[in-house]
Protein backbone atom coordinates (compact mmCIF):
# COMPACT_ATOMS: atom_id res chain seq x y z
CA UNK A 1 0.00 0.00 0.00
CA UNK A 2 3.07 2.34 0.81
CA UNK A 3 4.45 1.78 -2.91
CA UNK A 4 0.67 2.18 -4.51
CA UNK A 5 0.42 5.73 -2.26
CA UNK A 6 4.04 6.40 -3.80
CA UNK A 7 3.28 6.03 -7.57
CA UNK A 8 -0.14 8.11 -6.76
CA UNK A 9 2.44 11.35 -5.49
CA UNK A 10 4.32 10.66 -8.40
CA UNK A 11 1.81 10.45 -11.25
CA UNK A 12 0.02 13.67 -9.72
CA UNK A 13 3.63 15.72 -9.82
CA UNK A 14 4.08 14.35 -13.32
CA UNK A 15 0.38 15.51 -14.60
CA UNK A 16 0.92 18.63 -12.93
CA UNK A 17 4.12 19.53 -14.49
CA UNK A 18 2.85 18.50 -18.30
CA UNK A 19 0.12 20.84 -17.25
CA UNK A 20 2.06 23.59 -15.71
CA UNK A 21 4.39 23.60 -19.46
CA UNK A 22 0.87 23.75 -21.51
CA UNK A 23 0.09 26.47 -19.44
CA UNK A 24 3.19 28.48 -19.59
CA UNK A 25 3.20 28.02 -23.37
CA UNK A 26 -0.40 28.30 -24.31
CA UNK A 27 -0.47 31.87 -21.83
CA UNK A 28 2.11 33.41 -23.81
CA UNK A 29 1.32 36.62 -25.66
CA UNK A 30 1.17 36.81 -29.58
CA UNK A 31 4.50 37.57 -30.81
CA UNK A 32 4.90 41.29 -31.40
CA UNK A 33 6.71 40.63 -35.10
CA UNK A 34 4.15 38.09 -35.84
CA UNK A 35 1.34 41.20 -35.00
CA UNK A 36 3.51 43.49 -37.05
CA UNK A 37 2.89 42.11 -40.00
CA UNK A 38 -0.81 40.51 -38.92
CA UNK A 39 -2.78 43.22 -38.38
CA UNK A 40 -6.09 43.07 -36.48
CA UNK A 41 -8.91 44.19 -38.24
CA UNK A 42 -10.24 46.17 -35.28
CA UNK A 43 -12.03 49.36 -35.07
CA UNK A 44 -15.31 50.38 -37.20
CA UNK A 45 -17.38 47.76 -38.80
CA UNK A 46 -20.78 47.87 -40.26
CA UNK A 47 -23.25 45.95 -38.29
CA UNK A 48 -27.24 45.16 -39.01
CA UNK A 49 -29.25 42.54 -37.08
CA UNK A 50 -31.13 40.49 -39.02
CA UNK A 51 -30.09 38.09 -41.76
CA UNK A 52 -30.04 38.61 -46.01
CA UNK A 53 -27.43 36.44 -48.08
CA UNK A 54 -26.89 39.10 -49.90
CA UNK A 55 -25.38 41.56 -47.17
CA UNK A 56 -22.32 39.19 -48.63
CA UNK A 57 -21.74 40.79 -51.40
CA UNK A 58 -18.91 43.45 -51.85
CA UNK A 59 -21.99 45.83 -53.57
CA UNK A 60 -24.21 45.71 -51.05
CA UNK A 61 -25.33 49.12 -49.90
CA UNK A 62 -24.43 49.25 -45.90
CA UNK A 63 -24.62 53.39 -46.11
CA UNK A 64 -27.73 53.08 -43.32
CA UNK A 65 -25.94 50.44 -41.09
CA UNK A 66 -24.96 51.43 -37.78
CA UNK A 67 -21.13 51.64 -36.96
CA UNK A 68 -19.85 49.15 -34.26
CA UNK A 69 -16.21 49.03 -32.80
CA UNK A 70 -14.58 45.58 -32.30
CA UNK A 71 -11.68 47.60 -30.93
CA UNK A 72 -10.88 45.89 -27.94
CA UNK A 73 -9.17 47.68 -24.53
CA UNK A 74 -5.54 47.56 -23.45
CA UNK A 75 -5.09 43.70 -21.70
CA UNK A 76 -9.04 42.91 -22.69
CA UNK A 77 -8.92 39.26 -22.40
CA UNK A 78 -12.50 36.99 -22.25
CA UNK A 79 -12.31 36.29 -18.09
CA UNK A 80 -12.38 32.36 -18.93
CA UNK A 81 -9.47 30.82 -21.40
CA UNK A 82 -7.68 34.03 -21.35
CA UNK A 83 -8.52 35.28 -25.04
CA UNK A 84 -6.71 38.49 -25.48
CA UNK A 85 -8.66 41.65 -27.85
CA UNK A 86 -12.05 40.50 -26.28
CA UNK A 87 -14.41 43.01 -27.29
CA UNK A 88 -18.05 43.24 -25.54
CA UNK A 89 -21.13 41.97 -28.19
CA UNK A 90 -24.03 43.23 -29.60
CA UNK A 91 -25.97 43.52 -26.10
CA UNK A 92 -22.99 45.92 -25.04
CA UNK A 93 -23.77 47.91 -28.21
CA UNK A 94 -27.52 48.66 -28.34
CA UNK A 95 -29.27 45.64 -29.05
CA UNK A 96 -29.92 43.92 -25.19
CA UNK A 97 -31.68 40.48 -25.47
CA UNK A 98 -31.00 39.92 -29.28
CA UNK A 99 -31.06 36.29 -29.72
CA UNK A 100 -30.77 35.40 -34.02
CA UNK A 101 -28.59 36.43 -37.10
CA UNK A 102 -26.60 39.91 -37.43
CA UNK A 103 -24.09 41.22 -39.81
CA UNK A 104 -20.79 42.57 -39.93
CA UNK A 105 -19.43 44.19 -42.99
CA UNK A 106 -15.74 46.10 -43.44
CA UNK A 107 -13.68 47.22 -46.79
CA UNK A 108 -9.97 46.21 -46.81
CA UNK A 109 -7.36 46.86 -48.55
CA UNK A 110 -4.55 44.01 -49.16
CA UNK A 111 -1.32 45.05 -49.47
CA UNK A 112 0.39 44.61 -52.59
CA UNK A 113 3.01 42.00 -53.62
CA UNK A 114 3.93 38.41 -54.35
CA UNK A 115 2.62 36.71 -51.23
CA UNK A 116 -0.26 34.95 -50.65
CA UNK A 117 -3.26 36.39 -47.58
CA UNK A 118 -5.25 34.55 -45.42
CA UNK A 119 -7.80 35.71 -42.56
CA UNK A 120 -7.61 34.08 -39.58
CA UNK A 121 -11.53 33.91 -37.96
CA UNK A 122 -12.65 35.23 -35.01
CA UNK A 123 -11.45 33.13 -31.88
CA UNK A 124 -15.07 34.29 -29.98
CA UNK A 125 -18.25 34.10 -31.02
CA UNK A 126 -21.49 33.86 -29.66
CA UNK A 127 -23.02 31.51 -31.43
CA UNK A 128 -21.83 30.53 -34.65
CA UNK A 129 -20.49 32.82 -38.38
CA UNK A 130 -19.49 32.27 -41.49
CA UNK A 131 -16.75 34.55 -43.20
CA UNK A 132 -17.09 35.67 -46.86
CA UNK A 133 -15.15 37.56 -49.03
CA UNK A 134 -16.35 39.80 -51.69
CA UNK A 135 -19.85 37.87 -51.62
CA UNK A 136 -17.63 34.08 -51.32
CA UNK A 137 -18.08 31.84 -48.70
CA UNK A 138 -14.70 31.02 -46.99
CA UNK A 139 -15.47 28.97 -44.36
CA UNK A 140 -16.97 29.42 -41.16
CA UNK A 141 -18.12 27.96 -37.60
CA UNK A 142 -21.06 25.39 -37.02
CA UNK A 143 -23.51 25.35 -39.78
CA UNK A 144 -26.30 28.28 -40.38
CA UNK A 145 -29.06 28.56 -42.42
CA UNK A 146 -32.81 27.49 -41.97
CA UNK A 147 -31.77 24.66 -39.66
CA UNK A 148 -28.48 26.41 -37.80
CA UNK A 149 -26.19 23.56 -36.01
CA UNK A 150 -24.14 25.73 -33.59
CA UNK A 151 -20.54 24.52 -32.03
CA UNK A 152 -17.68 25.80 -29.99
CA UNK A 153 -15.31 28.61 -31.61
CA UNK A 154 -12.13 27.84 -32.02
CA UNK A 155 -9.59 28.92 -34.60
CA UNK A 156 -9.55 29.06 -38.00
CA UNK A 157 -7.69 29.94 -41.24
CA UNK A 158 -9.41 31.06 -44.17
CA UNK A 159 -7.36 31.44 -47.70
CA UNK A 160 -7.80 34.59 -49.68
CA UNK A 161 -8.23 34.07 -53.24
CA UNK A 162 -4.45 34.21 -55.10
CA UNK A 163 -5.15 37.46 -57.10
CA UNK A 164 -6.61 39.50 -53.42
CA UNK A 165 -3.19 40.96 -52.66
CA UNK A 166 -3.36 44.71 -54.24
CA UNK A 167 -6.80 45.01 -54.17
CA UNK A 168 -9.78 46.11 -52.57
CA UNK A 169 -12.33 43.95 -50.93
CA UNK A 170 -15.24 43.21 -48.76
CA UNK A 171 -15.10 40.99 -45.83
CA UNK A 172 -18.65 40.08 -44.29
CA UNK A 173 -19.26 38.02 -41.24
CA UNK A 174 -22.75 36.46 -40.54
CA UNK A 175 -22.93 35.49 -37.30
CA UNK A 176 -25.59 33.80 -35.40
CA UNK A 177 -26.63 33.46 -31.70
CA UNK A 178 -29.14 30.65 -31.05
CA UNK A 179 -32.37 31.44 -29.01
CA UNK A 180 -32.82 30.34 -25.66
CA UNK A 181 -29.00 30.32 -24.90
CA UNK A 182 -27.95 32.30 -21.65
CA UNK A 183 -26.56 35.98 -22.04
CA UNK A 184 -24.99 37.67 -19.82
CA UNK A 185 -24.97 41.91 -20.74
CA UNK A 186 -22.46 41.78 -23.05
CA UNK A 187 -23.22 38.72 -24.97
CA UNK A 188 -24.21 38.43 -28.83
CA UNK A 189 -22.02 37.77 -31.99
CA UNK A 190 -18.24 38.94 -32.38
CA UNK A 191 -15.93 39.12 -29.53
CA UNK A 192 -12.82 38.95 -31.11
CA UNK A 193 -11.76 40.67 -34.52
CA UNK A 194 -10.37 38.69 -37.38
CA UNK A 195 -7.32 39.05 -38.82
CA UNK A 196 -5.66 39.85 -41.93
CA UNK A 197 -2.44 38.19 -42.34
CA UNK A 198 0.13 36.85 -45.44
CA UNK A 199 1.56 33.55 -45.07
CA UNK A 200 3.82 31.92 -43.84
CA UNK A 201 2.55 34.85 -40.73
CA UNK A 202 -0.38 33.57 -40.92
CA UNK A 203 0.16 29.95 -40.39
CA UNK A 204 2.31 30.80 -37.12
CA UNK A 205 -0.30 32.61 -35.61
CA UNK A 206 -2.38 30.24 -36.31
CA UNK A 207 -0.50 27.86 -34.27
CA UNK A 208 -0.43 30.46 -31.52
CA UNK A 209 -3.68 30.65 -31.48
CA UNK A 210 -4.38 26.86 -31.26
CA UNK A 211 -1.09 26.90 -28.76
CA UNK A 212 -3.91 29.35 -26.32
CA UNK A 213 -7.13 27.20 -26.86
CA UNK A 214 -5.21 23.59 -26.08
CA UNK A 215 -3.70 25.14 -22.97
CA UNK A 216 -7.56 26.84 -21.73
CA UNK A 217 -8.87 23.19 -21.64
CA UNK A 218 -5.94 21.08 -20.87
CA UNK A 219 -6.68 20.52 -17.15
CA UNK A 220 -10.31 19.09 -19.17
CA UNK A 221 -8.46 16.72 -20.67
CA UNK A 222 -5.51 15.86 -17.66
CA UNK A 223 -8.35 15.71 -14.78
CA UNK A 224 -10.74 12.81 -16.32
CA UNK A 225 -7.57 10.70 -17.36
CA UNK A 226 -6.37 10.97 -13.91
CA UNK A 227 -10.03 10.39 -12.96
CA UNK A 228 -10.13 7.08 -15.12
CA UNK A 229 -7.24 5.65 -13.99
CA UNK A 230 -8.60 6.16 -10.18
CA UNK A 231 -11.59 4.85 -11.21
CA UNK A 232 -9.37 1.64 -12.90
CA UNK A 233 -7.32 1.39 -9.33
CA UNK A 234 -10.69 1.70 -7.29
CA UNK A 235 -12.31 -1.13 -9.05
CA UNK A 236 -8.92 -3.45 -8.81
CA UNK A 237 -9.08 -2.62 -4.82
CA UNK A 238 -13.04 -2.83 -4.29
CA UNK A 239 -12.51 -6.53 -3.85
CA UNK A 240 -10.50 -6.34 -0.95
CA UNK A 241 -11.91 -3.13 0.69
CA UNK A 242 -13.81 -2.72 3.76
CA UNK A 243 -15.52 0.01 1.71
CA UNK A 244 -17.13 -1.33 -1.68
CA UNK A 245 -20.55 0.71 -1.60
CA UNK A 246 -18.49 3.46 -1.22
CA UNK A 247 -16.10 2.75 -3.91
CA UNK A 248 -18.98 1.80 -6.32
CA UNK A 249 -21.01 4.58 -5.92
CA UNK A 250 -17.68 6.87 -5.80
CA UNK A 251 -16.47 5.46 -9.20
CA UNK A 252 -20.27 6.48 -11.28
CA UNK A 253 -19.62 9.91 -9.39
CA UNK A 254 -16.07 10.14 -10.88
CA UNK A 255 -16.90 8.84 -14.65
CA UNK A 256 -20.00 11.86 -14.34
CA UNK A 257 -17.57 14.30 -13.63
CA UNK A 258 -15.28 13.30 -15.56
CA UNK A 259 -17.25 13.19 -18.69
CA UNK A 260 -18.72 16.62 -17.43
CA UNK A 261 -14.85 18.33 -17.80
CA UNK A 262 -14.12 16.05 -21.16
CA UNK A 263 -17.00 17.61 -23.00
CA UNK A 264 -15.67 21.47 -21.97
CA UNK A 265 -12.45 19.95 -24.20
CA UNK A 266 -14.44 18.05 -26.91
CA UNK A 267 -16.84 21.17 -27.32
CA UNK A 268 -13.68 23.96 -27.33
CA UNK A 269 -11.23 21.87 -29.32
CA UNK A 270 -14.17 19.96 -32.09
CA UNK A 271 -17.20 19.99 -33.85
CA UNK A 272 -18.48 16.78 -32.14
CA UNK A 273 -20.71 18.22 -29.88
CA UNK A 274 -23.47 21.16 -30.52
CA UNK A 275 -23.84 23.80 -28.31
CA UNK A 276 -27.15 22.58 -27.24
CA UNK A 277 -26.57 19.27 -26.61
CA UNK A 278 -23.13 20.28 -24.58
CA UNK A 279 -25.64 22.34 -22.43
CA UNK A 280 -28.26 19.95 -21.92
CA UNK A 281 -25.28 17.07 -21.29
CA UNK A 282 -23.98 19.34 -18.32
CA UNK A 283 -27.05 20.04 -16.86
CA UNK A 284 -27.53 16.18 -16.75
CA UNK A 285 -24.18 15.56 -15.61
CA UNK A 286 -24.07 17.71 -12.38
CA UNK A 287 -26.96 16.41 -10.62
CA UNK A 288 -26.17 13.17 -11.26
CA UNK A 289 -22.46 13.13 -10.09
CA UNK A 290 -23.84 15.18 -7.09
CA UNK A 291 -26.49 12.16 -6.59
CA UNK A 292 -23.64 9.49 -6.63
CA UNK A 293 -21.01 11.40 -4.25
CA UNK A 294 -24.37 11.79 -1.68
CA UNK A 295 -24.80 7.93 -1.93
CA UNK A 296 -21.27 7.44 -1.37
CA UNK A 297 -20.49 9.11 1.50
CA UNK A 298 -23.55 7.80 3.22
CA UNK A 299 -21.87 4.67 3.25
CA UNK A 300 -18.27 5.31 4.69
CA UNK A 301 -20.16 5.01 7.99
CA UNK A 302 -20.70 1.03 8.57
CA UNK A 303 -23.97 1.77 8.46
CA UNK A 304 -25.58 3.55 5.18
CA UNK A 305 -28.64 5.98 6.58
CA UNK A 306 -31.80 4.58 4.84
CA UNK A 307 -32.98 8.07 5.37
CA UNK A 308 -30.28 9.54 3.50
CA UNK A 309 -30.79 6.94 0.24
CA UNK A 310 -34.22 7.93 -0.06
CA UNK A 311 -33.76 11.61 0.25
CA UNK A 312 -31.10 11.50 -2.01
CA UNK A 313 -33.29 9.22 -5.01
CA UNK A 314 -36.28 12.32 -4.88
CA UNK A 315 -33.59 14.75 -5.19
CA UNK A 316 -32.02 13.07 -8.34
CA UNK A 317 -35.52 12.92 -9.43
CA UNK A 318 -35.85 16.39 -9.06
CA UNK A 319 -31.97 16.97 -10.96
CA UNK A 320 -33.41 15.02 -13.68
CA UNK A 321 -36.58 16.78 -14.21
CA UNK A 322 -35.12 20.18 -14.05
CA UNK A 323 -32.44 19.01 -16.83
CA UNK A 324 -34.48 18.06 -19.01
CA UNK A 325 -37.24 21.08 -18.46
CA UNK A 326 -34.86 23.53 -18.39
CA UNK A 327 -36.32 24.53 -14.90
CA UNK A 328 -34.09 26.51 -12.85
CA UNK A 329 -35.50 26.63 -9.62
CA UNK A 330 -36.12 22.62 -9.05
CA UNK A 331 -32.52 22.35 -10.52
CA UNK A 332 -31.50 24.99 -7.81
CA UNK A 333 -33.48 22.69 -5.21
CA UNK A 334 -32.32 19.77 -5.97
CA UNK A 335 -28.55 21.39 -5.55
CA UNK A 336 -29.52 22.46 -2.07
CA UNK A 337 -31.10 19.19 -1.17
CA UNK A 338 -27.97 17.12 -2.16
CA UNK A 339 -25.94 19.76 -0.24
CA UNK A 340 -27.61 19.38 3.12
CA UNK A 341 -27.34 15.51 2.64
CA UNK A 342 -23.73 15.98 2.02
CA UNK A 343 -23.57 18.03 5.16
CA UNK A 344 -25.32 15.80 7.12
CA UNK A 345 -22.63 12.73 5.87
CA UNK A 346 -19.81 14.85 6.97
CA UNK A 347 -21.39 14.91 10.70
CA UNK A 348 -21.77 11.43 10.58
CA UNK A 349 -18.36 10.62 9.35
CA UNK A 350 -17.00 13.24 11.92
CA UNK A 351 -18.80 10.77 14.96
CA UNK A 352 -18.52 7.44 13.74
CA UNK A 353 -16.20 7.54 10.56
CA UNK A 354 -13.02 5.47 9.66
CA UNK A 355 -10.10 7.76 8.67
CA UNK A 356 -11.98 11.14 9.52
CA UNK A 357 -9.39 13.83 8.57
CA UNK A 358 -8.25 11.99 5.01
CA UNK A 359 -12.20 11.05 4.72
CA UNK A 360 -13.46 15.21 5.79
CA UNK A 361 -10.61 16.48 3.90
CA UNK A 362 -11.56 14.39 0.75
CA UNK A 363 -15.22 15.45 0.76
CA UNK A 364 -14.71 19.14 1.41
CA UNK A 365 -12.37 19.51 -1.81
CA UNK A 366 -14.80 17.07 -4.27
CA UNK A 367 -17.76 20.16 -2.32
CA UNK A 368 -15.59 22.90 -3.12
CA UNK A 369 -15.28 21.45 -6.99
CA UNK A 370 -19.19 20.68 -6.86
CA UNK A 371 -20.33 23.96 -5.97
CA UNK A 372 -18.41 26.33 -7.26
CA UNK A 373 -21.32 28.31 -8.27
CA UNK A 374 -22.45 29.22 -5.28
CA UNK A 375 -19.21 29.95 -3.95
CA UNK A 376 -19.18 32.52 -6.56
CA UNK A 377 -22.18 34.17 -5.22
CA UNK A 378 -20.68 34.81 -1.85
CA UNK A 379 -17.74 36.59 -3.42
CA UNK A 380 -15.22 33.70 -3.39
CA UNK A 381 -13.26 33.46 -6.78
CA UNK A 382 -13.93 31.03 -9.42
CA UNK A 383 -11.22 31.31 -11.52
CA UNK A 384 -7.37 32.08 -11.51
CA UNK A 385 -4.85 32.99 -14.59
CA UNK A 386 -1.71 31.30 -14.08
CA UNK A 387 0.63 31.83 -17.31
CA UNK A 388 -2.16 34.02 -18.70
CA UNK A 389 -4.84 30.92 -19.13
CA UNK A 390 -7.95 30.14 -17.22
CA UNK A 391 -8.19 27.62 -14.22
CA UNK A 392 -11.34 27.21 -12.10
CA UNK A 393 -12.19 26.55 -8.78
CA UNK A 394 -13.43 23.50 -9.67
CA UNK A 395 -10.09 22.53 -11.35
CA UNK A 396 -8.13 23.09 -8.50
CA UNK A 397 -10.19 21.19 -6.07
CA UNK A 398 -10.57 18.35 -8.04
CA UNK A 399 -6.62 18.45 -8.39
CA UNK A 400 -6.46 17.57 -5.01
CA UNK A 401 -9.33 15.82 -4.49
CA UNK A 402 -8.32 12.88 -7.00
CA UNK A 403 -4.96 12.25 -5.64
CA UNK A 404 -6.27 12.71 -1.64
CA UNK A 405 -9.54 9.99 -2.86
CA UNK A 406 -7.02 7.46 -4.63
CA UNK A 407 -4.95 7.32 -1.07
CA UNK A 408 -8.20 7.14 0.65
CA UNK A 409 -9.84 4.52 -1.65
CA UNK A 410 -6.21 2.65 -1.04
CA UNK A 411 -6.12 2.70 2.71
CA UNK A 412 -9.58 1.17 2.81
CA UNK A 413 -7.49 -2.18 2.22
CA UNK A 414 -5.40 -1.20 5.34
CA UNK A 415 -8.76 -1.08 7.33
CA UNK A 416 -9.42 -4.45 6.64
CA UNK A 417 -5.65 -5.90 7.11
CA UNK A 418 -5.86 -4.15 10.57
CA UNK A 419 -9.43 -6.00 11.33
CA UNK A 420 -8.24 -9.39 10.31
CA UNK A 421 -4.80 -8.83 12.30
CA UNK A 422 -7.33 -8.08 15.34
CA UNK A 423 -9.36 -10.77 15.01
Amino acid sequence: MRSTILWIVAVTLMALGGVIVVLAIGGQPDPPALRAAAPLLDGAWRFHVGDNPHWADADADDSAWETTDLSAPASSTDGDVGLPNYVGGWMAHGHPGYRGYAWYRRTVTVPAGHRAWDVLGPTAVEDGYELYWNGVRLGGSGRLGASPRVVGTRPMLFALPADAAGKTGVIAIRAYMQPGSDAADNSGGVHVAPTLAPRPESQALYRVQWWRTIAGYIVEVVEPAAIFALVGLALVIRPRSTHPGFIAFACIALVLWALKRLDNAIVSWTDLLSLPTYVWLNALWTPLSLVAWTLAWNRWCLRASRAIDGATVVMAVLGIAGAAFHATAVSRLCRLGLLALLLICVVRILRSGPMRILAVATMTSILVAQFAGELSAIGVPVIWFPFGIGVTLAQYAYAIAIPLLACLIVRTCDLRTSSHSKT
